[in-house]
């Protein structure tokens, strides 16, 4: 099987090496850096957006690699648009459990955890040891990041970002594009737009 990944950065080393480890045969990277960045590690980079969309019918399937939530959204909005076909990836150490539902274009890394009856919507990122409890609805392009817990029940609305180590209250709402600091313990609901940081997370 053959996938390409649109995003030649570390983020895309990471969904590469997931998609070598549950059977892609072939990994072929474009970026926009082409043809001035030709390779990223063990994997060469064949072109740029438009190459991707027009050799589209050489592979099975596709995931954009772009940490970036607006510009991942954006790059995936494209590619849909021309027809490429998207897959969800799933490292074969996280824990998905049969009952929760995943989106096109995420991608759920090492470690993590995503339990019963939870909904994680189009192109996330659920990153390294991220936990989310049951009943959780992501939007999407929301990006969890590493050793973030969300507990059950938690609402995190399209383009948010939870931060590194991040823990989430259950019950709690988490606006449209908002940002959870590092480290941050959310213990009420989180506005739109807005960022939160400290323990307990304050909007700054």
């Amino acid at each position: 099987m053959k996938l390409a990944l649109l995003g030649a950065s570390g983020h895309g080393k990471v969904i590469a090496e997931i998609a070598e480890l549950i059977g892609y045969t072939d990994v072929i990277f474009f970026d926009d850096g082409w043809p001035a960045k030709k390779q990223i590690e063990a994997w060469f980079i064949e072109g740029d957006t438009d190459s991707l969309i027009e050799r589209k019918h050489q592979f099975d399937a596709c995931i954009v690699s772009i940490g970036n939530n607006h510009v991942r959204n954006k790059k995936q909005h494209v590619l849909e648009k021309h027809g490429l076909c998207f897959v969800s990836l799933v490292h074969p150490n996280a824990v998905v459990s049969r009952y929760a539902s995943i989106d096109m274009g995420t991608v759920i890394m090492a470690g993590a955890v995503v339990n019963a009856f939870t909904k994680v919507g189009r192109g996330c990122i659920i990153n390294t040891g991220a936990t989310i409890d049951h009943d959780c609805v992501l939007g999407d392009f929301v990006h969890i990041s590493p050793g973030a817990h969300l507990a059950g029940d938690v609402s995190v609305s399209a383009f948010s970002w939870i931060g590194i180590g991040a823990s989430v209250k259950q019950g709690i709402c988490i606006g449209f594009n908002a940002i959870i600091g590092a480290g941050s313990v959310v213990i009420s609901d989180i506005p739109a737009d807005s960022v939160a940081v400290g323990i307990p997370a304050k909007i700054k």
